[in-house]
C-alpha cells in the first residue's frame, strides 16, 4: 500500500505566533528529565506554590456535579453566573453593561471579541512589552502588530504621546492590561480619562483586560476599571477566577460590554453569534462564580500579604544586584527588571536555566521595546525558594560578566 510522505505544512501566519512562558519550559522539562531540579520563576499559577482554592468555590462546584449541572450552559453562561458577574460590575461602579457572557478563561474571551472586530487590513493597538496571548491571536487572524509603548520611566504606565502617533484609520481597538502583566504596573484614573478621550476621538473600542484587579499590592493603591471612568465608551472589560480567585485550571473567564448601546449592539450581537456557535464554557465550573464574587472573600488578605512581602524581597534583590534594575511592581505578581548586559535577554534566560537551572522569560518574548533587555520574574514561590533563585542568578551574572 502507498504511503504518504507529502509534508502537511502549517500555514504561514504561525511563523508570528510566539509564547515564550511555555516555550522556555519545554528546555526546562528536558533539564528536569536529566536530572535537575529547576527553580520555577516563570508561570503565573498560583497553585504551583502555597495558594489554594478557597473551599467554598471547590464545594460549589461539587455541589453543582452532583446536582447534575453537567449538560451543556447558556451560551451566554448560566444566569446565577451572570447576575453576580453584573453585581461585581456594580461595585467597581461599572454601569450601562449591554451584554455580559462567560467564556473559557480570559483567553476565549480575547479570541472571540478579536476576531468579531476585525477586517483584514485593520489593527488593533496592544502594549509592547504585552502578554503573548494577545499577538498569537492576532496570528492567527493575519493581522498585522500595532504596538504601542508603555513607559518604564513612567512606572510602566502608557505612552500617550506614542498611543497617538500609532492609530492609522484602520485602527479599531485598543488593548489594556490593568493590573499589567508583565510589568505589574497599575494605571492611574488620569491615564484611563486620556485613553477614552482617544477611544472617543478616533471610535475605538476599548479591551480592559483586569483579570488581576482584587490583587493590588499597596493598601493606599486602589484599582480603577475603564469602564467605570468611561461609560460612553464602547469597552469589553475581561475577569474571571483564575487570579484572583486562585482556581486557573478551571478555565472560568467572562466578558462586561459596556457603552452607549447604539455604538455597541451590532459588535455585541456578533460576539453573541460566536458564543452560540460554540456551544458553552463548562457548567460545573460556573456555578464557582457565585460564590467567588458574592461569598467570602477572606482568603484575599493573607494572599496579597504574602505577595506583598515576596514583592518586596525581589525589589531589594533588584536594587542590590549590579547590571539590574526594576520599576517596584503595584498590581498582580510579576516584576519585570531590566538588564544591563552585552547579549540579548533571551541568550541570558536561556543560558540562566541551563546553568543555573532557574526559569524565567527573556523580556524580548513579550515584545518589549527594541534596544532593551528584561526578563520577566513570577514571585509567587516562597521567599525561601526565591532566594535561592536570586542568589544563583548574582551569581551567574558575576560569572558572565566579569
Amino acid at each position: 500500500m502507498p504511503t504518504q510522505t507529502h509534508e502537511i505544512a502549517p500555514a504561514q501566519r504561525m511563523e508570528n505566533v510566539r509564547y515564550a512562558i511555555r516555550d522556555m519550559a519545554v528546555l526546562a522539562d528536558g533539564l528536569t528529565k536529566q536530572g535537575h531540579k529547576i527553580l520555577p520563576l516563570h508561570v503565573g499559577d498560583p497553585l504551583s506554590f502555597d495558594f489554594v482554592t478557597p473551599p467554598h468555590m471547590i464545594e460549589a462546584v461539587s455541589k453543582a456535579m452532583r446536582d447534575g449541572k453537567n449538560g451543556y450552559a447558556p451560551s451566554h453562561g448560566i444566569s446565577e453566573a451572570i447576575e453576580a458577574i453584573r453585581g461585581e460590575a456594580a461595585r467597581k461602579s461599572i454601569q450601562n453593561a449591554q451584554s455580559i457572557f462567560v467564556t473559557q478563561g480570559v483567553g476565549e474571551a480575547v479570541d472571540l471579541c478579536l476576531t468579531v472586530l476585525l477586517n483584514p487590513g485593520e489593527n488593533v493597538l496592544t502594549p509592547r512589552p504585552d502578554y503573548p496571548l494577545y499577538s498569537a491571536v492576532l496570528a492567527k487572524l493575519d493581522i498585522p502588530l500595532n504596538l504601542y509603548d508603555l513607559n518604564e520611566d513612567d512606572a510602566w504606565q502608557p505612552d500617550i504621546e506614542d498611543i497617538k502617533k500609532k492609530i492609522t484609520p484602520k485602527t479599531r481597538g485598543i488593548v489594556l492590561i490593568n493590573p499589567n502583566n508583565p510589568t505589574g504596573a497599575l494605571y492611574s484614573r488620569a491615564m484611563l480619562e486620556s485613553i477614552a478621550d482617544l477611544a472617543r476621538k478616533h471610535n475605538l473600542i476599548v479591551f480592559a483586560d483586569e483579570i488581576y484587579d482584587k490583587l493590588i499590592l499597596d493598601p493606599g493603591e486602589k484599582h480603577v476599571a475603564f469602564a467605570s471612568v468611561a461609560p460612553d465608551v464602547p469597552c469589553i472589560t475581561f475577569g474571571g477566577i483564575s487570579k484572583n480567585y486562585l482556581a486557573p485550571g478551571w478555565r472560568i473567564g467572562w466578558g462586561i460590554a459596556t457603552g452607549e448601546s447604539a455604538a455597541i449592539e451590532s459588535y455585541v450581537e456578533a460576539v453573541h453569534k460566536l458564543l452560540r456557535s460554540r456551544l458553552s464554557a463548562s457548567q460545573p465550573m460556573q456555578w464557582a462564580i457565585k460564590p467567588a464574587l458574592d461569598g467570602p472573600q477572606d482568603h484575599l488578605p493573607g494572599v496579597l500579604a504574602k505577595m506583598r512581602s515576596r514583592r518586596d524581597l525581589t525589589v531589594e534583590w533588584c536594587k542590590s544586584t549590579p547590571r539590574v534594575s526594576c520599576v517596584s511592581p503595584l498590581g498582580a505578581f510579576y516584576a519585570f527588571p531590566r538588564l544591563d548586559i552585552p547579549e540579548g535577554d533571551d541568550v541570558f534566560c536561556k543560558e540562566l536555566l541551563i546553568q543555573k537551572h532557574v526559569l524565567t522569560v527573556h523580556g524580548s518574548g513579550f515584545g518589549q521595546r527594541p534596544g532593551t533587555n528584561h526578563f520577566r520574574i513570577v514571585f509567587l514561590p516562597k521567599e525561601e525558594i526565591l532566594s535561592k533563585a536570586y542568589a544563583s542568578i548574582a551569581e551567574f551574572m558575576q560569572e558572565r560578566f566579569k
